[in-house]
């Protein structure tokens, strides 16, 4: 009889997250160690990357943390093969950085378009040429490589959650997302008879202490009336990471407690 639970164990496996220190990617990176891989955190955030490793190392976990700018895309492809060379491989690969400009959250009407350019640059152009390069390197035996999306990749913006605010939803923020989902489609169409899996994993709304007013509209927009929690998300992950979902490629996976069925 198949063993299911054990279809969700990545024993064996060496896995990589970007942005593995952030709000999403340290509970991927927590999740991913937990079901036994060898996670390799990769971030620009030395310390809370050292703290995050160690924590898991001293959990019983195999977990190391990687110093590397996923934005210097003229040393990428160095970058990578240096982790393959060193770590013996790659099995998982998920891109969860979060790089962004420091005017990142200016409406519309305040754009400034070399910082649009940069956005770009940084975000869906870093996760274009990360994939292609992990994707090209896991033809020898396959893999699974997994990229972050949004519901705002998917589906246009309900401003309405943002009245009585400062917030909104940057226009690059829709225009990345909407890149790096149809670029999983590529990838898994393209890479799909060397066995390697490319997914989108869309969040919808992650509660990170946002202002209280935002928390409500946007609750009482979603079916499950809550925003959701980082947790969530890992547990998505690592589904997709796992022999779980082997016969799952080029979907677009929502966890955004049912905002994108309304």
């Amino acid at each position: 009889m198949i063993s299911y639970l054990e279809k969700f164990s990545l024993k064996g496996k060496t896995a990589f997250i970007t942005g593995g220190v952030g709000l999403i990617g340290a509970e991927i990176s927590k999740a991913l160690a937990s079901a036994h891989a060898k996670t390799i955190i990769i971030d620009i955030d030395e310390n809370s990357g050292m703290k995050l490793s160690e924590k898991l190392i001293n959990m019983g976990y195999n977990a190391y943390f990687e110093n590397i700018d996923i934005t210097d895309l003229n040393n990428i492809d160095r970058n990578i093969d240096q982790l393959f060379e060193k770590y013996n491989g790659i099995d998982i690969w998920i891109n969860s950085a979060y790089p962004r400009t420091e005017d990142w959250g200016n409406k519309v009407e305040d754009l400034c378009l070399d910082s649009w350019r940069e956005n770009v640059d940084m975000h869906m152009n870093s996760y274009s040429w990360i994939s292609r390069k992990v994707c090209l390197l896991m033809k020898g035996k396959g893999g699974s490589l997994i990229n972050i999306g949004s519901t705002y990749g998917v589906l246009g913006n309900d401003f309405t959650v943002y009245e009585d605010t400062d917030m909104t939803s940057p226009m690059a923020y829709s225009a990345i997302k909407g890149g790096i989902i149809n670029l999983t489609r590529y990838l898994a169409s393209y890479f799909g008879g060397y066995n390697i899996r490319v997914n989108s994993l869309c969040p919808g709304g992650v509660y990170n202490n946002q202002n209280s007013t935002f928390v409500k509209a946007y609750s009482k927009k979603t079916p499950l009336k809550r925003m959701g929690n980082p947790e969530e998300l890992a547990s998505a992950a690592l589904f997709l990471a796992s022999d779980a979902a082997s016969y799952i490629s080029g979907a677009t996976i929502m966890v955004d407690g049912g905002w994108s069925a309304i």
